[in-house]
């Protein structure tokens, strides 16, 4: 929604007193978000919680935004036309934006195949949102397809599926790429928890738990 719409129906936004630096200070981290975009089997949910849970015994602040969690709620009166889909996105990119505020670490596991979209989603987010691409090729993702969708797709049960028909648009020029075909689980979160660490210059990972 543009300004001068929020404006003509009299919405102002409200600066408390307790700003992103205090709670991020008060939590002894960086908000960031971490965004991992790929197919439908590629990995992401897999990747998101395992990172979320090496942050959490890291005593880091983290939560997890899953496509399908999302849509038992807050987007439950969305379907999977390509105007819901952009509006999924744009919702879950507003709460995403909330959550960073609040300093927390925020794991966004979506398919989100289209790069406009997820331009979007980075001037809304700015500097903080870190895009993962997760990259696996269609045929690996079709032959775990844990979900069954692929299958369903190709019988024509389910419409503008990512990867059958409709497309996916590969992320340019992503901050991290992990490809989950070549490396394993531990191998890809390591290498996103090396990321993280660079980038907050003090994040102590523990090679064990890798």
């Amino acid at each position: 929604m543009g300004d001068s719409l929020v404006e003509k129906r009299n919405v102002y936004w409200h600066t408390g007193q307790v700003l992103r630096t205090h709670r991020e200070n008060m939590l002894r981290q960086r908000g960031m978000v971490l965004w991992l975009s790929g197919l439908s089997g590629s990995g992401k949910s897999t990747l998101a919680h395992a990172l979320e849970a090496e942050l959490h015994a890291l005593g880091r602040l983290t939560y997890t935004l899953d496509g399908d969690n999302i849509r038992h709620g807050l987007n439950s009166d969305l379907g999977f036309s390509q105007a819901d889909r952009r509006e999924n996105l744009r919702r879950i990119g507003e709460v995403a934006k909330l959550m960073l505020d609040s300093g927390v670490i925020v794991l966004a596991a979506f398919i989100s195949p289209l790069r406009a979209e997820r331009e979007q989603l980075r001037a809304v987010l700015g500097a903080d949102y870190i895009e993962v691409f997760v990259d696996c090729p269609l045929a690996v993702c079709e032959q775990r397809d844990p979900k069954a969708l692929y299958a369903k797709a190709r019988a024509g049960l389910i419409p503008e599926f990512t990867g059958i028909s409709a497309p996916y648009e590969p992320p340019q020029k992503p901050e991290i790429v992990v490809r989950t075909a070549e490396d394993s689980v531990a191998q890809c979160l390591a290498q996103l928890l090396a990321y993280i660490n660079e980038r907050t210059g003090g994040l102590e990972v523990s090679a064990a738990r890798c």
